[in-house]
């Protein structure tokens, strides 16, 4: 294993952590379906490794984007001996092109869904932050419900990550990548799901919500530098 596959490891468990834990719609919908139908620590466990997996699944199938987009440039031998290897240049553009992403949803403040408490009931919505949203534009949410909106969610972060090692003809790179960001986007949602069940209060992290990507992004950008001009 290269020390660049080392660092790109580096990235792709803090990218899950930071994504789950800067996105409350990834434990707070559990937190409160489990206190207003009085769920049991299993079952709320349950149905947060189900939504979370979903979320993963979408992820994954996303993601496929980047394999592709490394394993086709590859191919031009053109660019085998530039600076910091192809496989750098590749993560480091795709990178730079996602933090442009990011900075561009950010400023237009994109729509995007929401869950929210009243009563022992809870809503899933669309909203603009800042923006009033109507009661008619809400939905009930079931396990189901939020099991959809989790498989309709992906994480964008992952088609840079995977066309690293898509880029080195890797497929056990790729293997690993994807059972690493499970793994830890799992643990981080049932972790602080748990705590926000025994009524362990956690930070607010709503004001970091609308910066997720760009955090992400950064993440990606640092490591494609580092691979390309610093030698890692």
């Amino acid at each position: 294993m290269t020390s660049e596959f080392y660092y790109l490891i580096v990235a792709a468990v803090s990218i899950s952590f930071i994504h789950t834990l800067t996105g409350p719609d990834h434990y707070l919908p559990f937190i409160a379906l489990s206190k207003a139908n009085n769920w049991t620590v299993s079952k709320t466990i349950f149905w947060t490794v189900v939504c979370g997996i979903g979320h993963v699944a979408s992820s994954v199938v996303l993601g496929l984007g980047g394999v592709a987009i490394g394993w086709s440039l590859s191919k031009i031998t053109a660019v085998e001996k530039v600076r910091g290897g192809i496989a750098g240049w590749v993560m480091l553009v795709i990178g730079c092109l996602y933090m442009i992403y990011a900075l561009v949803q950010l400023r237009n403040n994109k729509r995007h869904k929401h869950f929210d408490v009243q009563g022992d009931e809870m809503y899933v919505y669309e909203h603009k932050h800042n923006e009033m949203v109507l009661p008619g534009e809400r939905r009930k949410v079931t396990p189901w419900v939020m099991f959809i909106v989790f498989l309709l969610g992906p994480c964008e972060p992952l088609i840079p990550l995977l066309s690293f090692p898509a880029a080195t003809h890797s497929l056990t790179g790729i293997v690993i990548l994807i059972s690493l960001f499970t793994l830890f986007t799992l643990l981080t949602m049932v972790a602080i799901v748990l705590l926000g069940y025994h009524g362990i209060g956690f930070f607010k992290t709503d004001r970091l919500e609308r910066y997720v990507h760009v955090l992400a992004a950064a993440t990606v950008v640092i490591c494609g530098t580092g691979m390309v001009f610093l030698e890692w």
